[in-house]
């Protein structure tokens, strides 16, 4: 993709739903569900998060770090400042700027360049937020045999969508399937550039 994408106003409430399996409950009780969920997988996993609140939760278990890959997060959350333990985990860190409620067109390549790379690596968005970068994730991410492509981000709970979604942790496994929902989600959006 070589364009900057916005959401419409109009259609922000289709972007707020979950993008795959909503695994509900607090940061006590989803973490220890996804554990037991990544120990019972039959194949090799990658783990990919998207915020800052799940990086926190996943780089503070022993066992779930060991799959993270990689990590976009832009140090705030519900518009505060956060502050992630990263030392010593991350092979790379980039810093890139994603105004809210855009993907920018760099980032496209950015996530694929870092997905070829292989380097567990954490992306900081240093002006803007992450939110909307699980879409490129997605999109970027191969769909391989006997390998899971896991991506992991937060749903805090919305009563003022359209139908109400309960606070927890969405789990995207990339497939065909997801690709097809995010290739019209993307259809939604208006170009910038």
């Amino acid at each position: 993709m070589n364009r900057t994408l916005k959401v419409p106003n109009e259609k922000r409430h289709i972007f707020a739903q979950p993008l795959g399996t909503l695994i509900v409950g607090s940061r006590e009780e989803t973490i220890p569900q996804i554990e037991e969920l990544l120990r019972n997988f039959p194949s090799k996993i990658n783990v990919f998060i998207v915020g800052d609140i799940v990086t926190q939760d996943f780089l503070s278990n022993d066992f779930l770090k060991s799959y993270v890959r990689i990590c976009i997060i832009d140090e705030k959350t519900d518009r505060k400042r956060i502050n992630v333990n990263l030392e010593g985990i991350f092979e790379e860190i980039v810093e890139f700027q994603n105004p809210a409620g855009i993907i920018h067109k760099d980032s496209w390549l950015l996530i694929r360049n870092i997905i070829k790379s292989g380097k567990k690596t954490l992306i900081k968005i240093t002006k803007g937020e992450e939110d909307l970068l699980v879409i490129p994730l997605v999109m970027e991410l191969f769909i391989e045999k006997n390998v899971k492509n896991l991506i992991f981000y937060g749903q805090p709970a919305m009563t003022d969508s359209k139908h109400k979604i309960d606070e927890g942790i969405v789990l995207v496994d990339v497939k065909k399937k997801i690709k097809n929902k995010i290739s019209k989600l993307i259809k939604l959006m208006n170009p910038l550039s």
